[in-house]
């Protein structure tokens, strides 16, 4: 795999918007995440039998699919993590570029999700 992040490359394809298709990748690129995957699977799944709504698992969807487009690219990855070490620094014009920086990685990420 890091050969993989060395060239920039994607670590796994970008998968299909499904619950087994993400859980799939999540496995390959942050295994460690698998368990708060299912907790908030089953949380938004108990809201929306409670709601009598779709709209907490497409929001799981979404927001699990972002994270995955992370995660599944090195490079932005980096860059995300890079942010959030700085989000708390002393300095107040750092912490508002990690935010800015924090923000950019989220919006690329999502906006590659909904194609």
């Amino acid at each position: 795999m890091s050969t993989l992040a060395d060239h920039g490359r994607e670590l796994v394809p970008r998968p299909e918007r499904t619950p087994d298709a993400l859980r799939a990748a999540l496995a390959v690129v942050a295994p460690g995440r698998l368990e708060e995957m299912q907790a908030t699977k089953d949380e938004a799944f108990a809201k929306a039998v409670e709601w009598q709504s779709l709209s907490p698992v497409q929001s799981w969807v979404l927001l699990w699919a972002r994270d995955i487009e992370i995660a599944r690219r090195p490079e932005r990855s980096s860059r995300l993590e890079q942010a959030r070490s700085t989000l708390e620094d002393a300095d107040p014009a750092v912490s508002r570029q990690a935010l800015h920086e924090l923000t950019a990685v989220l919006d690329e990420a999502m906006k590659a999700v909904r194609g």
